[in-house]
């Protein structure tokens, strides 16, 4: 197919097909065309319908120069071949005097010009082949830009929405669809507020929008299809004022916050296990001390009943203060794994059994979606029931007697096993779930808050990484994932 950008700008010439039976008109127009620029043009001939058609379907030419009047057929006829197949040139349609009324129909059927030809001159003539060149080079520009845009918005990974003055969405691309779990129908029906999980959220990015530089980046939290809660970075700005349209580009950031998330854990734990070592050596030599002093004390003659009674709170506590310290040194080292392949679907059935009375007597329902077949991961058994156990418990107590729900769900991601443990309990406050994994923190009357530290460094020491998802009214969901191999 012809370049026409290539033909206008350099010196090559510029290939004209002339399709008209009347071999004078076509001597006429050459003998114009080599007057205004020889060399320039190349003129060749078609006499007949079929002969253009013929020509046509080579695509051989830069510009076609199609007689009205063809024998049986018209121009028009001619143009609607180089629709049918597929063609798209510039087309300039030669008529008589008296055809005025048909200039109208060429350029609906694609004609880039018209001319009478009793009244072509030179000048016309080459004024009129230029403008329908440049005119074809700059609709392929825009086609070709067209198609490469469009192309970014098909396959582009982040999420890209177009919404109008009312902010409903008017187009989406695949990956919003795919992200957002909806068909592209049911996008096109949506408002962008029904993308927000919290009011104030979108009330904030509707008041930014509207300013003069848009929104964004900024962080907000989208809801898909199945209720699940996305952290998505959202860019927006008015894309046509006039038409009030509003290109949005969101990129989904869950599992990027969440592995940042589970970073952050991982250094704290580590931290925490360095607090722990300098509590445990700082405090230990003064209560051991302490121990001493009262045990000494005891010993000597003359200690009242009352004396006595504070002496045993004394050792009482300091007996309770060394213990903690244990339990917390025990929560947060390194451990020594003995390591075999368990599957997860029987790990966390044996943790399952050891929480049976508990949820018997707390009348849970259990629900469970394991995996088929079962992911072998390389663990210390033992260990790992624990931490399962730790968080079934954890679930149990957090939800009502007799009300209860208890769903367990097991896969493998790729190279990575999945253990999810979710409850339809009351949830956790965002305020909390950052000290979850904090020593020492619970909100149980008589817990301890050693169990949540407990487990995360059980998984830790298994490479493994534990994540939490709740919302105040809608449960909690804790997941667990560890590595294949």
């Amino acid at each position: 197919m012809p370049n026409y950008s290539d033909t206008i700008m350099t010196d090559q010439p510029i290939h004209i097909l002339m399709i008209d039976d009347d071999e004078d008109d076509f001597f006429l127009v050459n003998e114009l065309l080599q007057d205004i620029s020889p060399g320039q043009y190349q003129l060749n001939w078609a006499s007949t319908y079929a002969q253009g058609q013929e020509q046509i379907s080579r695509k051989a030419h830069d510009i076609y120069l199609v007689d009205y009047r063809l024998g049986p057929y018209t121009g028009i006829d001619m143009l609607h071949y180089f629709q049918q197949i597929g063609y798209k040139a510039p087309v300039i349609m030669l008529t008589g005097k008296g055809d005025y009324t048909i200039d109208k129909e060429a350029m609906m059927a694609g004609a880039s010009d018209y001319l009478v030809k009793g009244e072509i001159s030179g000048d016309l003539l080459e004024r009129s082949i230029r403008y329908a060149l440049d005119e074809m080079n700059h609709l392929r520009t825009l086609a070709e830009s067209e198609k490469k845009y469009y192309g970014v918005f098909e396959k582009a990974h982040d999420l890209i929405l177009l919404a109008d003055c009312d902010k409903n969405i008017i187009d989406a691309n695949p990956a919003s669809c795919r992200t957002l779990q909806y068909s592209r129908e049911e996008m096109l029906a949506m408002n962008l507020k029904d993308l927000f999980l919290f009011e104030e959220q979108y009330r904030h990015f509707f008041d930014q929008i509207c300013g003069e530089d848009g929104c964004g980046p900024a962080e907000y939290n989208f809801v898909n299809s199945a209720g699940k809660k996305l952290d998505v970075m959202l860019n927006a700005v008015m894309l046509d004022a006039a038409a009030q349209i509003f290109l949005c580009v969101v990129q989904d950031i869950t599992e990027r916050k969440k592995e940042e998330q589970e970073k952050q854990q991982q250094q704290k734990f580590v931290i925490t296990g360095r607090i722990a070592r300098v509590i445990a050596h700082e405090v230990r030599n003064p209560l051991t001390n302490i121990l001493l002093a009262v045990s000494q004390f005891k010993l000597e003659p003359g200690v009242t009943e009352d004396s006595q009674l504070y002496t045993d709170i004394i050792e009482r506590n300091c007996i309770r203060i060394n213990q903690l310290i244990t339990e917390l040194l025990n929560s947060t080292r390194m451990i020594e794994l003995h390591v075999q392949q368990h599957g997860i679907n029987e790990l966390t059935e044996k943790a399952l059994a050891l929480a049976q009375d508990r949820l018997q007597l707390n009348e849970i329902r259990v629900d469970k979606r394991l995996s088929d077949p079962d992911v072998m991961i390389p663990a210390d058994a033992e260990k790992v029931e624990i931490a399962l156990l730790n968080i079934i418990i954890n679930a149990i107590e957090a939800m009502t007697p007799g009300k209860g729900e208890l769903n367990i769900y097991t896969a493998r991601h790729n190279d990575r096993a999945v253990i999810q443990v979710s409850d339809n309990g009351p949830g956790i406050p965002e305020d909390m779930k950052a000290k979850l994994f904090d020593p020492f923190f619970t909100s149980k009357p008589k817990g301890s808050g050693l169990g949540l530290t407990s487990t995360q460094n059980i998984i830790i020491n298994h490479k493994g990484n534990i994540h939490v998802d709740s919302e105040p009214g809608k449960g909690t969901t804790f997941s667990i994932t560890f590595p294949t191999n």
